[in-house]
């Protein structure tokens, strides 16, 4: 359905063309004439399907931009979202001047009370700050009109249900809640009971709600061989755009190093960054100026960029459903995508775990070969060389002469692709720490003694690896009392998750398609 056809009108339509869409998405079609028409809305999609646009351009259109009080409200789950929410709203209410006010924890409040008290229109945050802002009044929500809860479950998750519940209740009966989340767990739909109004539900179709169109693999090895294959897998492959999912702090910040170390484009963010240096980085991944992005689960809740043809997971994630977030940042809007998974011998039963919850099977993947990894570095070279054929070389001409009075064209040709091809990688050495194992566990469905879901759930509460009845602090995985070693997951041992608090191309940059992935028989 084109957007022309939703209702929406000429400024908003401006800024759609501007932006050059044509076509809406499934959850984009299905929600803004439901929103236009004041009924609240209940959308089950996931991160990368559109859904900004479907709540941001009604929510635009209802706004009265003569009125200086604060008409809508966005809840997110991370600053990294709010900001980008922040953004994509300036820009679809460029034409209408549509004032939206970021505040998130971890920035300057005192900048945010004054950019609140410039009377914007349209409010984003995350749970904590807005709950500060609300307790200290300097926003005010008595003139809202529409709520909206972004990325419910993510919230829920992160452990600001109490915090989202207290938001609600502060905001005037009579508005319009919209809500949506990629999963509906019994609290999401409680809130929804307890705080929306004959909600209309928009389900897309569970074909768009699986990976089908992500490749996904696993590799067995042990952990000191870990950097070594995934660097050969990266001559293999030639990702244009990557993510790398680690453990720990202390994990991406030596992958961070390594991968310098040999010459790739990569940053990486965890808690321990200031939001202006995780900002940055996140810019420059955007923009196309880093090839790969090291990051732990909570500094990429929340990422939306499009773009990424590959995700790592370098450490198995601490549960399922961060598997299903990981790999859902790439094979996004009809693209395909790849996902590599390395496994220890010892976290078999996690991967099948992960693959009784996902209904798939990942595909094992040998370790290329050093001749392999030889080939993927002069397929590189080749495509470098083809480029640089189809530059002005004219001013060349006489040296080149002059070099084939020398040197046969076939010598020539040789060095200049010896020239352009990336190093081996491997001929760097990095060592990278090992991380304590997690604990052996099978993966059955059945209830653990402790109450918890068979193999991932040790105490019957949210968030990973749990320790279980052996005293170890709430908070999941533990590599040791070191800060820098332990699990930005479950950071702070166990305390709220809150944003008040410290929360958390190949070298060539060209890509290469038709790659052969060798898989066991």
């Amino acid at each position: 359905m084109k957007f022309t056809e939703l209702g929406l009108d000429p400024d908003l339509l401006k800024a759609i063309d501007r932006a050059g869409f044509e076509e809406a998405t499934p959850i984009q079609s299905a929600t803004i004439p439901l929103v236009l028409a004041g009924k609240d809305v209940i959308g089950q999609a996931q991160t990368g399907t559109g859904k900004t646009a479907a709540f941001g351009l009604p929510l635009l259109q209802h706004v009265d931009f003569s009125d200086r009080s604060v008409q809508a409200l966005v809840i997110s789950p991370t600053r990294e979202l709010a900001i980008q929410t922040q953004e994509e709203l300036y820009r679809l209410g460029r034409d209408k001047h549509a004032r939206v006010q970021a505040v998130y924890g971890g920035s300057d409040i005192r900048r945010q009370i004054r950019g609140l008290a410039d009377h914007p229109q349209i409010v984003v945050g995350t749970p904590g700050r807005l709950l500060d802002h609300i307790n200290r009044h300097t926003l005010k929500l008595e003139n809202l009109r529409t709520l909206v809860l972004d990325e419910a479950d993510e919230m829920l998750d992160m452990g600001f249900i109490d915090d989202i519940e207290s938001i609600v209740k502060s905001a005037p009966e009579g508005r319009q809640t919209l809500l949506f989340s990629a999963t509906m767990p019994k609290p999401i739909m409680n809130i929804a009971n307890k705080f929306m109004h004959e909600p209309e539900t928009v389900q897309i179709k569970s074909k768009e709600l699986t990976a089908d169109n992500i490749d996904q693999y696993y590799v067995r090895s042990k952990d000191f061989e870990k950097f070594d294959i995934m660097t050969r897998i990266f001559d293999v492959q030639g990702p244009e755009l990557a993510l790398i999912f680690g453990r720990t702090k202390r994990r991406v910040d030596e992958l961070t190093k390594g991968l310098q170390a040999r010459g790739y484009k990569a940053e990486g963010i965890h808690g321990d960054l200031t939001q202006q240096k995780r900002s940055a980085v996140l810019k420059q991944f955007k923009s196309g100026e880093l090839d790969f992005l090291v990051a732990t689960d909570v500094a990429a809740r929340g990422l939306d960029v499009s773009g990424v043809t590959h995700v790592y997971n370098y450490d198995i994630p601490q549960d399922p459903d961060s598997y299903v977030h990981r790999i859902g940042r790439t094979g996004r809007a009809g693209n395909s995508g790849v996902s590599v998974t390395f496994v220890t011998p010892g976290e078999i039963d996690y991967l099948r775990t992960i693959e009784d919850l996902t209904k798939k099977r990942m595909l094992p993947m040998k370790p290329p070969t050093a001749e392999e990894a030889f080939r993927g570095q002069l397929d590189t070279a080749l495509t470098n060389v083809k480029e640089i054929m189809d530059s002005d070389l004219s001013k060349f001409d006489d040296d080149a002469a002059a070099l084939l009075k020398e040197y046969t064209p076939e010598q020539i040709a040789s060095a200049l692709l010896k020239s352009v091809a990336p190093d081996d990688a491997s001929s760097v050495p990095v060592k990278i720490t090992p991380e304590r194992p997690l604990p052996h566990r099978g993966h059955g469905g059945g209830r653990n003694r402790n109450g918890g879901r068979g193999g991932y759930r040790g105490n019957n509460s949210r968030g990973g690896y749990r320790g279980g009845r052996n005293g170890e602090r709430r908070g999941g995985y533990r590599g040791s009392r070191d800060r820098n070693t332990s699990s930005d997951h479950h950071g702070n041992g166990g305390g709220r998750r809150d944003d008040r608090r410290r929360d958390d191309r190949n070298r060539s940059g060209k890509k290469r398609n038709g790659f052969t992935i060798r898989t066991k028989d």
